[in-house]
């Protein structure tokens, strides 16, 4: 595997819409192998975000592709979205994903400078990075209440429950970054740290109580629910 330094991580332009496609189809099949939600996109929309340099690519020097994030904005601005966090499997583990996010992170802030940037992510890894950069985990009344945002999480697996809690809880973990009310990072690191058992647990809580209502109605579902418990559940 190639080293870190030998990845380039940069805003992405319009040469980089010939990766839209490996970058949707990487996103899917992720999401079904963790047995996780995930809001789908299309290669048209990671291709329009590219276009506004509103993306952050990840390819090494031989052009092949290694990462991406893209930002969305919502509620007029007042929130920022970083979003799409993918890594292609032969490289994670290898940090990419902990750059990609500090630089679309920073691209963030470069923008929109007041914008309070938010993230929901169902994986302690991100938590983790977030953390790092000075994210907090908050309520999902913290985070935009635009319509647009979450109609975008209809094509979710997921969608059904968040609309049974009345979007006050899914099985994501909401995180929030206020550029005017904020810990340092290595606060909300240090944070992290001390309550990840805690976090382990919510989210095992989460995974348990989405599986059951998997096995109730497994029959619609051919056997999926069986797979799951196998992937949460292995040795």
């Amino acid at each position: 595997m190639e080293q870190l330094q030998d990845i380039e991580i940069r805003v992405a332009t319009h040469l980089d819409t010939h990766y839209a496609m490996r970058i949707t189809d990487e996103m899917e099949q992720s999401a079904k192998a963790r047995g996780t939600g995930i809001a789908k996109r299309s290669p048209e929309y990671i291709a329009e975000k590219m276009l506004e340099n509103k993306a952050v690519i990840a390819v090494t020097k031989l052009g092949q592709w290694v990462g991406f994030c893209y930002i969305e904005t919502w509620g007029h601005g007042e929130y920022v979205a970083n979003s799409g966090l993918i890594v292609a499997p032969e490289y994670r583990k290898s940090g990419v994903a902990k750059a990609i996010k500090a630089r679309v992170f920073q691209l963030s802030r470069e923008r929109y400078p007041e914008a309070k940037i938010f993230g929901l992510t169902t994986g302690l890894a991100v938590m983790k990075i977030n953390s790092e950069l000075g994210y907090e985990p908050v309520t999902y009344s913290e985070l935009t209440q635009d319509e647009a945002f979450w109609a975008g999480c209809k094509s979710c697996v997921n969608y059904e429950i968040l609309m049974s809690k009345d979007r006050k809880n899914c099985m994501c973990t909401a995180m929030l970054y206020d550029p005017k009310d904020h810990y340092e990072p290595q606060e909300t690191k240090a944070y992290f740290e001390n309550k990840k058992k805690v976090f382990e647990r919510l989210l095992h809580v989460k995974q348990v109580g989405f599986l059951k209502k998997l096995l109730r109605r497994d029959k619609h579902f051919g056997g999926s629910a069986s797979s799951l418990i196998r992937f949460f559940f292995k040795p």
